[in-house]
């Protein structure tokens, strides 16, 4: 809607998990340098948490536009799933083919496409997004699959990844044999208020932007700040509102009375 106006090719905040727009700060570059370390030694179990809209999924997709040809992947975004149609899920994923749905043909053709795999010096990661919406049962499940291993290496990596809360199932007494097995861990900070800056214009550019064509003072920023913590997610959103304002009255700079105004349209309320 205000593209045009703003001289942008595409929107930069829309709260879509585009790895184009991701902003690596320290915290997603150390993410992202866990995952990849994780995979390449094929260290088995990876967890990664963070808040809600701390940009997990999006990490997730960059991460797999860095991964070796040879590395093979599948992608779990839903794991709200009974055993079965999550096994279902993993090996259309993987794009493997078994004969029947019962488990034992699932495993058998998941283990024959594992070691087909190694035999060609492949790598094998399963990423499971939304993890802490796993239940226990089928977590232990998950474990179990990591049996799938010769003598010296695992046969496939699995990332977990999820919102806090996957923390704290993980801590649970029936599920001390996963949280033993994982090697790698890392949780996802929001943005400090010294990057909030840097990543507006990251997305702004991004998007086709001049440099200096659309702006954010220093009090529009501590603005930004105050409300969202640092989560990407809602910087994303009141920057967009903000825009859409601005659009309105025409302006390309963008002060704490816009963003105040910005905030109580999102959050419906009343500015005093």
């Amino acid at each position: 809607m205000y593209k045009e106006f703003y001289g942008l090719k595409e929107n930069p905040f829309n709260v879509t998990s585009d790895p184009h727009f991701l902003y690596m700060s320290r915290r997603h570059k150390e993410a992202l340098a866990s995952l990849i370390y994780g995979i390449e030694e094929r260290k088995g179990f990876i967890e990664i948490t963070g808040e809600i809209g701390t940009g997990k999924t999006t990490l997730c997709r960059a991460l797999l536009n860095k991964l070796s040809p040879k590395t093979k992947t599948a992608f779990i975004l839903n794991p709200r799933l009974s055993e079965i149609q999550f096994m279902r899920a993993v090996i259309d994923d993987f794009g493997i083919i078994a004969k029947n749905n019962s488990k034992i043909e699932i495993i058998k053709a998941l283990n024959q496409f594992l070691i087909e795999q190694l035999s060609t010096g492949n790598n094998v990661v399963l990423i499971i997004d939304e993890s802490q919406n796993l239940n226990k049962n089928l977590l232990e499940e998950i474990r179990l699959l990591s049996n799938l291993e010769t003598e010296k290496e695992k046969l496939f990596q699995i990332v977990l990844v999820g919102q806090p809360e996957l923390k704290i199932k993980l801590n649970s007494p029936e599920l001390a044999q996963l949280k033993q097995r994982i090697t790698v861990r890392y949780h996802i900070h929001p943005l400090e208020k010294a990057d909030i800056k840097s990543y507006i214009n990251h997305r702004l550019n991004i998007a086709g932007a001049e440099a200096g064509s659309i702006y954010w003072n220093d009090d529009a920023i501590n603005e930004l700040y105050s409300y969202s913590q640092g989560v990407p997610r809602l910087i994303n959103i009141a920057c967009d509102r903000s825009m859409l304002l601005g659009y309105v009255d025409e302006i390309k700079a963008f002060d704490k009375d816009m963003i105040l105004k910005a905030i109580s349209e999102i959050e419906n309320t009343v500015l005093q």
